[in-house]
């Protein structure tokens, strides 16, 4: 029995020995710190506005909505139906995916060639993104786009690399899949055309795979078109409004202190060794196109002026690259010293950084080190900032609001509770009666923003509502009585959304139907 207990001991180590000296070790360290990091934070401030949003999407299922294709909602629903409605239930895929993400960065890295340090160091650079902190802390499409985008160039990578052409029916799955959750996988599409042209990559066009995967992403994406076309193209009405009134024009220099800053400033070294890895080195140079993908969509989005995140799916791969660079080039000179160096460069900027992005810190303190750092937030949205940045910020003051509306409604008597009905100005007030509310019994909520819109009341006369946010003069028109019956009272949220009047309406002299086609906004 001795013999076979040592036996059994001696394979485990053997086992356990090689894998700590294995490539995957060292790609795990950092993927499972990512995971760790996340399931600390899991619970954060609360809620986050758009999860309220989605929340809300997943009981209504369809083939699409004004903002989003459907494959995340209905992954969030999955997982409601099996793990419920908390914070640990609808987080937990972003977290794991968090770990993922650097992962198969270093995946890639290894994929162009690269051996044990520069899977690291790809590995710590895709650790180390400061937006990425945020993205993989709330339930939302974004990190599934990610993992598409992801899933995407690995599959590039693998057509270059062997030459079969076969790979492109994959891809077109995958992308096809990846437009079904957000359809900035467009954008990536756009940059592979522009990388395929500009290269001799371009001998795949001649590929029929090359076209029947382009026709199998096109037909898994068709359902969403078909989806928009049938409800008059709300998409492109919410894309118009966004641009037109919400988000904040970004110069190119903005655009790009974004995607230092998002990206964070330490491995800046890093990405632009990857740019130079595919433009210049001679093993990188037959991966051009990647070089050429990344310049074409972050010209595109400038002249977009997009938001900073939208280009933080293409980073892994110049991560990867740059790893590579960097490690041959050591490895050519005979140094070990800067290796640490570089390690300490990416991780010091982000110990300092993190609090921004995760909620790590109590909020009291979250905000004293973002002014001891002298840190100054914005939103990329046209509203006035608060004490926290907008993705904490909207964290903040569900709970009390949820609460104040449900005094307002206790104030009805019995026949008016039967037939009282709540509306909302945006989807996250909308959104938190609607989930947070069911402890206080209340009537469901409704709004005209955004797919809420398309879900209006069906057996609500609206002569006697909760309305929240609204102004009262707005209201008097078609009311008999509207009275301010609270108000919101909350420190750490937007100061849109604070100090916004609970107006307790009766009597309406029309009816909703003649009310509805009037509450719709996309933005």
């Amino acid at each position: 029995m001795n013999k076979v207990n040592e036996i059994n001991n001696n394979v485990t180590n053997s086992i356990l020995k090689r894998f700590w000296s294995s490539d995957f070790a060292v790609i795990g360290i950092f993927s499972a710190l990512a995971v760790l990091l996340h399931l600390i934070a899991i619970e954060g401030f609360g809620y986050f506005r758009d999860e309220f949003y989605y929340i809300s999407c997943s009981d209504h299922l369809d083939f699409g909505y004004v903002d989003q294709p459907p494959l995340s909602i209905l992954l969030l629903k999955l997982i409601r139906l099996v793990l419920g409605d908390s914070l640990i239930a609808i987080r937990i895929l972003p977290v794991l995916a968090a770990g993922l993400f650097v992962f198969l960065t270093g995946v890639i890295a290894r994929e162009l060639g690269g051996k044990k340090f520069a899977l690291l160091l790809a590995s710590v650079a895709a650790f180390a993104p400061i937006g990425n902190f945020f993205l993989y802390n709330v339930y939302s499409m974004n990190f599934l786009d990610h993992l598409f985008w992801l899933a995407c160039i690995f599959i590039l990578l693998r057509i270059i690399k062997t030459g079969d052409p076969k790979y492109w029916l994959l891809f077109g799955l995958t992308a096809g899949l990846g437009l079904q959750n957000k359809i900035s996988v467009l954008f990536l599409c756009f940059g592979i055309v522009v990388g395929l042209v500009l290269t001799k990559e371009r001998k795949h066009f001649r590929s029929k795979y090359l076209w029947l995967g382009a026709a199998t992403a096109g037909l898994l994406f068709l359902p969403y078109v078909l989806w928009n076309m049938a409800h008059g193209w709300p998409h492109l009405e919410f894309i118009h409004n966004a641009k037109a009134y919400k988000m904040v024009a970004t110069s190119p220099v903005e655009f790009l202190k974004g995607q230092i800053l998002y990206n964070n400033p330490g491995t800046l070294l890093i990405w632009l060794a990857g740019l130079w890895y595919f433009f210049f080195h001679r093993e990188g140079k037959k991966y051009r196109l990647f070089g050429w993908l990344f310049l074409s969509i972050y010209v595109l989005l400038t002249l977009q002026q997009a938001k900073d995140y939208y280009m933080s799916g293409i980073y892994p791969i110049l991560f990867a690259g740059g790893a590579v660079l960097i490690e041959t080039w050591l490895r050519q000179k005979q140094w070990t010293w800067p290796k640490p160096i570089l390690i300490i460069m990416i991780l010091v900027p982000t110990l300092i950084l993190i609090p921004f992005a995760l909620p790590v810190l109590p909020v009291d303190t979250t905000a004293k080190w973002m002014q001891t750092v002298g840190l100054t937030h914005t939103s990329g949205e046209n509203h006035e900032m608060g004490i926290l940045p907008q993705h904490f910020a909207d964290m903040h003051g569900w709970e009390a609001m949820v609460e104040k509306v449900a005094g307002v409604y206790n104030t009805l008597s019995p026949e008016e509770k039967k037939e009282c009905m709540i509306f909302a100005t945006n989807y996250g007030i909308t959104g938190a009666i609607n989930l947070l509310g069911k402890k206080y019994n209340l009537p469901p909520a409704f709004s005209g923003h955004n797919s809420h819109f398309f879900w209006p009341p069906k057996r609500h006369t609206g002569n006697v509502m909760i309305i929240v946010g609204l102004r009262k003069k707005d209201l008097e028109n078609t009311f008999k009585e509207v009275i301010i019956a609270d108000r919101t009272n909350c420190k750490y949220c937007m100061p849109y959304e604070n100090n916004k009047a609970i107006h307790l309406c009766r009597g309406s002299n029309r009816t909703l139907g003649e009310i509805w086609p009037n509450v719709k906004h996309f933005e």
